[in-house]
């Protein structure tokens, strides 16, 4: 008999430092997680001191987190595709930094958006610095994958087409280190129709055929407050948006999501002990 290997969590908070992540995670019964190793609206933060990343090493074991299982965030600051030179290379110098972190905390990937042109430059040109800065990084660190996630579209933000991220995809040089994580409300709210039951087939065929289903490594699991295709990235709370339960109960047996990161980013966290229990509650149920 098939059996679900289903990785659940949320974005838990690491105030305190990041030791208390894992804490937290367990607190709410989940086998995933994701955080910030810093904090994600400054450009700067101290260096993690040893005692920092031995805690949090030993927490994860203790509450037997694994690191294929932990997604963590970097800053929402970062733009690696902007036009300005010393802004770009701000961002960069960031990005590199929170690769470091990762690796310092013996994680296997890092979440990002892509960026945004700004309405300053082509989306090619965008592309194109977001792939040289996931090179320039890549080459500076070790054993980290840059997990790319799909946007909603909003403003100038690139990354809402999967064709999009497959050209990101086709100018990084070492493509054993790169992926990428779904999001189900921006991707959604991007158009595409993931509720019916036609586009969630045609959504899976796109992804693998456009980008290669071999790259995605984690989802984030939202309902959307706003409409398909408006463009707009505003989460729910599991069965209360746009997404509806019955997405939730299909996705959540579908085979496809196995042995990845399913993390949740619902804007009520008082809710995140229960909406783990409720999506593990649809394993088993057809829809």
């Amino acid at each position: 008999m098939y059996q679900q290997q289903k990785f659940i969590g949320a974005h838990v908070s690491a105030s305190g430092g990041v030791e208390n992540a894992p804490l937290n995670a367990a607190q709410i019964g989940a086998n995933a997680f994701a955080l910030f190793t810093k904090n994600q609206r400054q450009w700067y933060a101290k260096p993690l001191t040893s005692k920092e990343v031995t805690n949090f090493i030993k927490n994860c074991e203790q509450y037997n987190f694994k690191p294929e299982y932990i997604l963590p965030h970097d800053s929402y600051l970062i733009n690696l595709g902007h036009h300005i030179p010393e802004n770009l290379e701000k961002s960069r110098t960031a990005f590199l930094d929170e690769m470091k972190r990762c690796e310092l905390l013996g994680l296997k990937m890092l979440n990002f958006h892509p960026g945004s042109h700004l309405n300053m430059i082509t989306l090619d040109d965008c592309l194109r610095k977001i792939s040289d800065s996931i090179n320039i990084t890549l080459n500076k660190t070790n054993g980290v994958t840059a997990v790319i996630e799909n946007t909603a579209g909003q403003g100038s933000n690139v990354g809402f087409k999967f064709e999009h991220i497959a050209q990101i995809i086709n100018y990084v040089e070492d493509k054993t280190r790169v992926g990428v994580c779904f999001d189900t409300c921006h991707g959604f709210t991007a158009g595409y129709n993931i509720v019916e039951n036609e586009g969630y087939m045609q959504t899976w065929e796109e992804f693998d055929k456009i980008i290669g289903a071999n790259y995605l490594k984690a989802i984030h699991l939202n309902d959307s407050k706003k409409p398909l295709g408006s463009r707009v990235d505003r989460h729910d709370n599991i069965g209360l948006g746009f997404l509806g339960v019955d997405f939730f109960c299909r996705f959540i047996n579908d085979p496809r999501f196995d042995n990845m990161p399913i993390i949740l980013e619902t804007p009520d966290e008082s809710k995140w002990k229960d909406e783990i229990e409720q999506l593990r509650s649809y394993i088993g149920i057809e829809k």
